[in-house]
């Protein structure tokens, strides 16, 4: 973690980001480096499960079988703070062209922690065709 904040640093140095991008960093390094509880970190899902199966009106009978690691999702947000100011509207206005209405800008990790936890077991029927199972483990 000393050469993560070394770096932070040496980039804030060369003006290569901000003073606010910089804390950003420091705020996400520290927060990633905390313990968690042995007790607590048993209960905590480790990954984000996306499964979709044929519905008897579908013309596909092709699975998708999605697993992907949690840690990995909170490192993508961690990166989007590397975004600069100045191109975060360009990035939220591309998003919410492909269908995707989230401003990075103002997500936090645990604003990610907060939807895991509601996330207990979502199905969603699509017409009958497919069946989309979302759920964390």
């Amino acid at each position: 973690m000393v050469e993560e904040r070394r770096k932070i640093l040496e980039m804030l140095s060369e003006g290569k980001i901000n003073a606010e991008e910089a804390e950003k960093l420091l705020e996400a390094i520290s927060a990633g480096s905390q313990a968690t509880p042995a007790g607590d970190a048993a209960k905590l899902p480790r990954y984000l499960r996306v499964m979709v199966e044929p519905g008897p009106e579908s013309d596909k009978q092709e699975k998708v079988n999605i697993r992907v690691p949690l840690k990995l999702i909170r490192a993508g947000l961690r990166l989007a703070g590397l975004i600069p100011k100045s191109a975060q509207a360009q990035v939220n206005d591309a998003l919410h062209e492909k269908g995707i209405d989230v401003d990075f800008s103002n997500m936090k990790p645990e604003d990610l922690d907060d939807i895991i936890r509601q996330i207990d077991d979502l199905t969603v029927d699509v017409e009958g065709k497919e069946t989309v199972k979302i759920f964390c483990e």
